[in-house]
């Protein structure tokens, strides 16, 4: 670490001298302009960037199925505007990989497609959907999915069931886009910047999108057993439906509490959702008494059910933890 010290130059302008291996490395000289990113009390100073697009190529020659289309979500999350896919030859199983790939990433579009090349490109304009707008987007589909999978469930609706499953690559998309933007206020000052926020933030939205996503995809799960399920007990549906309605409560209010701009009143939220967990505990263990009384089969598969139901309150409560954090005084 380098200090220097602040001089006073025409009487009122602060200024302070670059160490020369810096600038020397990042090729600032005399008449080269730099950006300045405010957070809060820190300053930071980098190279003036054009801001141009990026692009990556990735060699598919040997890459199939899961992986080829993993590959490319992998390139989108790391940031890049432009993904050139490349072989001796894009075979036609590799084709609807990309096409899969593509399908389930937010303004991803074919740009250029060859017999040995594969061109996408990121339309999405970040100012349409920031990272705030992507995870409350997030919440009111993950919150919508478990309602629906509960109801599914306990009147029997195959075709509801089959609708919170398709609705999780709603949620997937979304958390691709969150994903990609916080990597890429990691990589760059300038992308807190255009966001609004600072990186701290970014982090704990990021966070709260990962537990939105593993609701999701417990809902998707209920969904699933629900298809293997015929009508099931009164009593039974009676206490799952009192389970979903508390647990849907946690992940509503953590959510009220990362996103309230009041720090006492979030710390308040929060807190309160963090002992409310508890109560979820004996309730869970009730019902599992209760389905010992029923098929092997069918208390199995609504014991699973049971505690995806526990799992995603669970998930409410870290999304509190990251409430409080945000909340928290900042040193």
């Amino acid at each position: 670490m380098e200090t220097r010290k602040v001089q006073i130059t025409g009487g009122s302008t602060y200024t302070v001298s670059l160490p020369k291996s810096w600038a020397t490395e990042n090729d600032v000289a005399a008449g080269t302009e730099v950006e300045f990113h405010v957070e809060e009390d820190s300053l930071l100073l980098t190279p003036k960037s054009e801001r141009e697009h990026t692009e990556g190529t990735l060699d598919v020659t040997d890459l199939e199925g899961d992986q080829l289309t993993r590959a490319v979500m992998t390139m989108y999350v790391s940031g890049f505007d432009r993904i050139a896919l490349e072989g001796a030859v894009i075979t036609s199983d590799q084709r609807r990989a990309i096409r899969g790939a593509t399908q389930s990433l937010i303004g991803v579009e074919v740009l250029e497609e060859t017999g040995e090349r594969v061109v996408l490109q990121d339309l999405l304009d970040s100012s349409e959907l920031s990272i705030t707008n992507a995870v409350t987007r997030m919440r009111l589909i993950a919150e919508s999915m478990l309602a629906d999978a509960v109801t599914a469930l306990t009147e029997n609706d195959d075709d509801l069931a089959r609708d919170v499953i398709q609705r999780d690559d709603d949620v997937d998309r979304l958390w691709f886009v969150v994903s990609r933007t916080f990597r890429a206020t990691l990589r760059s000052a300038s992308a807190a910047t255009d966001l609004g926020l600072p990186r701290e933030d970014c982090f704990d939205y990021h966070s709260s999108a990962r537990q939105l996503e593993r609701s999701a995809d417990h809902a998707a799960k209920i969904s699933q057993l629900t298809l293997q399920l015929d009508d099931i007990p009164e009593a039974v549906s009676e206490e799952i439906v009192e389970l979903h309605e508390d647990a849907a409560g946690i992940i509503d209010e953590a959510m009220d509490a990362l996103l309230a701009d009041d720090s006492s009143r979030s710390s308040e939220i929060a807190h309160e959702v963090r002992e409310s967990i508890l109560g979820l505990d004996e309730q869970t263990r009730r019902i599992h008494d209760k389905l010992r009384q029923l098929d092997p089969h069918e208390a199995q598969l609504l014991g699973i059910i049971v505690d995806s139901l526990s799992r995603s309150a669970d998930y409410g409560g870290n999304i509190a933890e990251t409430a409080l954090q945000k909340a928290a005084p900042r040193p």
